[in-house]
């Protein structure tokens, strides 16, 4: 089992997951894992906390077995070739799509000759095929005992289990497109198999060229296929931070909230488990989330009303009328003022504002707007420094930025090196994405103004500007947050 780049310095996980089963101890309490989970901003892997899960067993074999005769469905994708490499993102309204049961998929991805079946039109040695997306509720709707098997209280969740998770089947190859999550942070169990993931920091949005097409609600699309990037087309992506870790069985990767992220599976078979955490921002997310669904609704369906499928992602199947998205804009407005009425008041001792002390003993809903809030931690930015910092060690590793060139500079995929895992007296540990987006925000505008340019240098070149370039400027993440705050002042006046 391999382990994550840079995890030479310590006890090898698969190692240390042995020694501890015995004892069964685990590295963490259930509080101190929902603390670092809460404060952490950037991705970590938790190394011996799923040992005595029953849901480490669940092989795709096992799972044949337990869903059998059950189809479910599978996106198929074009495998990429050292000379067929596309610098365009395989997205999921460009794939096929194949309902079987998880005995066809173990079958044909053995490559039986003359296989018969729902996979038949498919060459195993040209295409992978994605089972993703798969909530436990149902899946196995009628087996629900199977939800203990999975025990996210261990990270602090109490009551959480499969319920609150989906399921991931994939063969060699099988990938999502760079997106990044609209509402939560996430919690990856690997089960089988390994998978390569590609992270950026949130802070790098504008070099990531985010779009809204295909439209999927709670997921931003990057435009730059990642792995193999049209550094022409997309030259300020050159910018952005990588981070590439490979997560192997018997971990668990945590994924800070909007953290941009391409995954891949790297073995003949891959099984992946997560569940993704709300969070206190996640009532203003969903605000955003419905002007952009009533934007992009009401713009791609009045230029063309009968070809939804060509910006409508697969995973969307509710109505797009003008009418429902309304209704859905409002219920979402509602809600965020109800949990502003019903939570408890946020207490500080003092904020900073424009550089200016600020005593307050509660926070209205302006202020609901302008400060992040980071879970229900009352601790200080220095100290949270301080807490996450020291638990970093065997158990608890951090994923760090490549210290590598892109893929397409240097013809192959990366990950970061010892060099970056640990520095002198191990500082890199703190190494920490804590920082104030306050101080990078000039840089963040400057970037966003920056890709705006391109974008606008790249129309010039064209006949048209199209409906996408419009939605492209609209509903960029940036402006929806902004239009979100202005509807919510003005209701709140």
């Amino acid at each position: 089992m391999a382990t994550p780049p840079g995890a030479s310095a310590f006890t090898g996980p698969a190692a240390a997951a042995g020694e501890e089963e015995g004892g069964c101890v685990k590295p963490f309490t259930p509080e101190k894992a929902k603390e670092i989970v809460m404060s952490l901003q950037q991705p970590a892997i938790f190394c011996n906390m799923v040992f005595d899960w029953p849901a480490r067993h669940w092989t795709a074999k096992h799972l044949s077995e337990v869903l059998h005769g059950k189809q479910i469905r599978f996106r198929m994708g074009m495998k990429s070739t050292d000379t067929g490499k596309t610098t365009v993102p395989q997205f999921e309204t460009t794939c096929s799509y194949v309902e079987a049961t998880i005995e066809e998929f173990l079958a044909w991805n053995c490559d039986h000759s003359g296989i018969s079946g729902p996979f038949r039109d498919y060459d195993h040695s040209k295409f992978w095929a994605y089972a993703d997306y798969k909530y436990f509720v149902s899946l196995f709707e009628d087996k629900t005992d199977i939800f203990q098997d999975v025990i996210w209280s261990d990270f602090g969740f109490p009551g959480r289990n499969g319920r609150e998770s989906t399921l991931w089947i994939g063969s060699l190859g099988a990938h999502t497109p760079c997106h990044l999550d609209s509402y939560g942070c996430n919690l990856v169990f690997q089960v089988q198999g390994r998978k390569r993931w590609h992270l950026f920091p949130p802070e790098d949005t504008p070099f990531l060229y985010p779009t809204r097409i295909p439209y999927e609600e709670s997921s931003v699309f990057s435009k730059v296929s990642v792995v193999n990037p049209d550094l022409k087309r997309f030259p300020q992506f050159q910018k952005a931070r990588r981070h590439v870790v490979t997560l192997s069985p018997g971990q668990v990767l945590f994924v800070p909230r909007h953290w941009w992220h391409y995954v891949e599976c790297t073995d003949p078979v891959t099984v992946s488990i997560n569940s993704w955490i709300e969070l206190e921002e996640d009532h203003q997310a969903r605000v955003e989330e419905a002007i952009t669904r009533m934007l992009v609704c009401a713009l791609k369906s009045a230029e063309d009303p009968h070809n939804t499928r060509a910006w409508l992602n697969p995973t969307e199947v509710e109505e797009t009328s003008h009418e429902v998205n309304c209704r859905y804009l409002n219920r979402a407005i509602s809600s965020f003022f109800d949990h502003s009425r019903t939570s408890k008041v946020v207490e500080t001792q003092e904020l900073k504002t424009n550089g200016e002390d600020m005593k307050k003993d509660e926070l209205n809903v302006y202020h609901l707007m302008e400060v992040e809030q980071t879970g229900s931690q009352n601790l200080t930015l220095e100290t949270v420094k301080q807490e996450v910092a020291g638990s970093f060690g065997p158990d608890l590793l951090p994923v760090l930025p490549s210290s590598e060139k892109p893929p397409s500079e240097r013809g192959g995929i990366f990950e970061n090196d010892d060099k970056d895992f640990v520095g002198k007296g191990g500082e890199h540990f703190g190494k920490l994405h804590c920082t104030k987006r306050q101080q990078r925000m000039s840089k963040s505008e400057n970037a966003t103004v920056g890709q705006i340019a391109s974008n606008h240098a790249m129309a010039h070149s064209q006949t048209f500007i199209s409906t996408d370039d419009v939605l492209d400027c609209l509903v960029n993440p940036q402006v929806t947050k902004i239009v979100a705050q202005l509807l919510i002042q003005g209701r709140s006046l």
